[in-house]
């Protein structure tokens, strides 16, 4: 049985169609990811998950349980780590997880013992007793994390977990989250707009856009189902575009051709076959270029196939986007 049912959730605000049916499950112990851009519907559709909002239509259940029946035991089986930081800075480590704990209901014998646990995990043991204000960025947001996880839930919410972080910050941070996954049989519900961190991490992930999910599976499928990696030409002038895209359509393999300006992205079953045709072509029909080269099907194919738009082009904000701070959903 799935930890996480969605079955056609409908939410409006005034004029605003935020959810329009969306529709999907999360098997229990793994990472799914909601992606899309701002505005597509994901902070919305995780606000119902959480009971922090009641869908217009439609029905949803985690951990067994209703959201909208039995909101206080989806509260007491969730974590919650919304996007602003939710410790309190002029407290320390060791002080927010305890806090928190308590807040959550756990004893405080077990609530110090999973402070120390989750310090040890996270790898924060060494400035437990420093104030929160005086750690790096890094460290709050593995903080907040930890949070959210302290009451031992069954399904954590990571809302733009990494958002603002380095590269080193983000990679530990996430391996820390991946080892308590596969130990624990913790559910992981992400929502990024980072594509590579979503085929990554994710090990299914849906792509919602304007309220509606478009696509939904295991990333590697969804990459292999769109037949090919890509051509990507990169041209003088953009004004040469749309005769370079007449050149691109005619060759033999080529599955879709993209053009954004000065650059085009031609999906090919044999794109190492169709590269030098492509150049050959191109010298053919006097198009100058800058560079060509062959690239591996990513994320934004999929979601330009499905949505049929690049995916760093789409998006308006939405009320929805607007969530409630702190790490944990308030009982």
């Amino acid at each position: 049985m799935p930890v996480i049912e969605a079955s056609g959730l409908t939410k409006s605000y005034r004029r605003v169609r935020a959810l329009d049916g969306v529709s999907f499950d999360v098997a229990s112990g793994t990472v799914f990811a909601l992606l899309g851009p701002n505005g597509a519907g994901k902070s919305t559709t995780v606000r119902i998950l959480s009971t922090l909002s009641r869908p217009d239509g439609g029905t949803a259940s985690v951990a067994g349980f209703d959201v909208l029946r039995q909101p206080a035991a989806v509260r007491a089986a969730i974590g919650y780590v919304a996007q602003r930081p939710g410790f309190d800075p002029m407290a320390t480590g060791r002080e927010n997880l305890v806090l928190t704990a308590r807040l959550r209901g756990v004893s405080r014998r077990d609530a110090g013992r999973r402070a120390t646990e989750l310090l040890d995990a996270f790898d924060l043991s060494g400035h437990a007793d420093r104030l929160a204000r005086t750690w790096s960025g890094g460290m709050q947001r593995k903080l907040d994390v930890a949070m959210g996880l302290v009451h031992e839930p069954r399904v954590l919410y990571l809302d733009e977990p990494t958002t603002g972080l380095d590269p080193e910050a983000r990679t530990q941070l996430w391996a820390t989250v991946l080892r308590l996954v596969r130990g624990s049989g913790l559910t992981v519900v992400l929502t990024t707009h980072y594509l590579e961190e979503a085929d990554q991490m994710a090990d299914r992930l849906v792509i919602v856009d304007s309220g509606r999910v478009v696509a939904a599976g295991e990333p590697a499928a969804l990459k292999a189902d769109l037949g090919g990696d890509t051509v990507q030409v990169d041209l003088r002038s953009a004004d040469d575009g749309v005769r370079a895209e007449r050149v691109l359509e005619s060759l033999p393999g080529v599955v879709h051709v993209r053009r954004d300006d000065a650059r085009l992205r031609a999906r090919a079953r044999d794109a190492a076959g169709v590269l030098p045709r492509a150049l050959d072509e191109l010298r053919r029909a006097d198009v100058p270029l800058l560079g060509a080269a062959i690239a591996r099907a990513s994320l934004d194919d999929v979601y330009l196939r499905y949505a049929g738009r690049a995916f760093q082009a789409s998006g308006d904000p939405s009320p929805g986007r607007t969530m409630a701070s702190g790490a944990g959903v308030p009982a």
